[in-house]
């Protein structure tokens, strides 16, 4: 199997755990709440250990701005659909610009492995 493809699956997978995580984050109410957080904490781990394994394939100035860009993307859309956190305009362009920015590094930078 090509090492670049596993290294982006890598990367899906810590980029959904870190989102999942940022979930129970929230769910956490500070810590108080036990489960959330053992789960939260898991979840992070998991997320920064894919990481540690996408960066020895993908350099870590790409790998991180795709799981930071994403990660930012789909905990907006958490944020919006579960609990009804509003995005302004503002936001709104933002969040268009990251993914701006995570396609031109993707589809023109010579920096990622294709």
């Amino acid at each position: 199997m090509n090492p670049t493809m596993v290294a982006y699956g890598y990367l899906a997978v810590a980029i959904i755990c870190e989102v999942i995580g940022t979930f129970f984050l929230v769910k956490s109410e500070q810590f108080s709440r036990l489960w959330p957080t053992l789960i939260m904490a898991v979840l992070y781990v998991i997320s920064f250990y894919l990481l540690t394994h996408t960066i020895k394939t993908i350099p870590l100035g790409i790998a991180y701005a795709l799981w930071g860009g994403l990660g930012i993307v789909l905990t907006s859309l958490v944020g919006l659909f579960f609990f009804k956190q509003s995005l302004d305009t503002a936001a709104i362009v933002g969040i268009a610009m990251i993914v701006g920015g995570v396609v031109v590094m993707n589809l023109l930078s010579n920096s990622v492995g294709h």
